[in-house]
């Protein structure tokens, strides 16, 4: 079955939120520039819609705080906030892809999300080595109807691909009754490649050098996990099966978030982040409001109605 990669270039860093790069010569600067003001082209294929559980498949071993982090970041998705900006309000700019596509298709509604279940494996039930295959496995535990069944391995788990060339994994597979559903995975890089897979929350290993910014729940593996599951989340939302919002070609997409690599406030360039709002009390950035007071930074999203990357502060 298909699946889109969030891949970061080793000689570009600050791409991290990239899925299947493929212009790795070019320069971070150029890139965004093209990104902006190109155009995610609708495939007409479907999307996510109803009510949809996220359903979280913890692999290895996660303390219950960490836990916490990333179930309340998708309990903040649906979540009205009085804080601005907050999660719920980045999240509504994936609305825009369905209204454009409902101008070719008939939808029959905008996608509900809601914390569903969570399974822990906390005794590496498949070894600390896994392959796509065993992704898709562990995927499978999670509902098969209605669902995205969300994989988190830990920190002392290898995953084909991780660290050498991808952050983390969407794609979709199907149940014994042949059903799709829609999996992501997503691997924790605090001792791996933190690097490349947690910035802007760890010095990058190549590129501009500008200091690291303070991670918004004091967890620089878990708020790097945070960043690219929001990635993930609205890839699979506008292109859950390969063929909705998409630019490029269908084995090297650019997504909703991908296709603005490396932004998260007003202002950002190679090596910065953009302009973010900091806790006075902790010196952490993010741009994001979420449920329990939680503060987040998630990534700029490809306005379809502007044809921009946008970003919430």
């Amino acid at each position: 079955m298909a699946s889109f990669v969030l891949q970061f270039v080793p000689q570009l860093v600050v791409l991290i939120s990239l899925f299947h790069l493929s212009m790795a010569a070019r320069n971070l600067e150029q890139l965004v520039q093209d990104q902006t003001s190109s155009t995610l082209r609708y495939h007409n294929g479907p999307l996510l819609y109803g009510k949809i559980s996220v359903n979280l498949i913890w692999y290895g071993q996660f303390k219950p705080a960490q836990r916490s982090i990333v179930s309340d970041f998708i309990s903040s998705l649906p979540a009205f906030s009085s804080s601005k900006p907050s999660v719920a309000g980045w999240w509504k700019t994936t609305e825009k892809y369905y209204r454009l596509a409902a101008k070719t298709r008939k939808l029959s509604s905008l996608p509900s999300l809601s914390l569903g279940k969570q399974i822990l494996d906390e005794s590496y039930s498949m070894g600390k080595s896994l392959s796509e295959a065993q992704i898709k496995q562990l995927a499978a535990k999670g509902g098969q109807s209605n669902a995205v069944n969300v994989v988190l391995t830990a920190s002392d788990v290898t995953v084909d691909g991780f660290c050498m060339s991808r952050c983390g994994t969407h794609g979709y597979s199907r149940s014994s009754k042949s059903h799709k559903f829609a999996y992501i995975w997503v691997g924790n890089s605090e001792t791996q490649c933190p690097g490349q897979c947690a910035w802007p929350f760890h010095q990058p290993i190549y590129g501009p050098q500008s200091p690291p910014l303070v991670a918004p729940n004091g967890d620089v593996g878990i708020d790097g996990m945070v960043i690219n599951l929001a990635s993930l989340l609205a890839g699979t939302a506008t292109n859950p099966f390969g063929n909705g919002f998409y630019q490029g070609a269908t084995d090297a997409p650019l997504e909703a978030a991908s296709a603005c690599p490396g932004v998260y406030g007003k202002g950002a360039y190679p090596g910065y982040a953009g302009d973010l709002l900091v806790d006075p009390a902790t010196g952490a950035s993010y741009n994001a409001h979420g449920t329990n007071g939680r503060k987040y930074l998630v990534p700029a999203l490809f306005d379809p109605a502007t044809s921009s990357c946008s970003t919430l502060v």
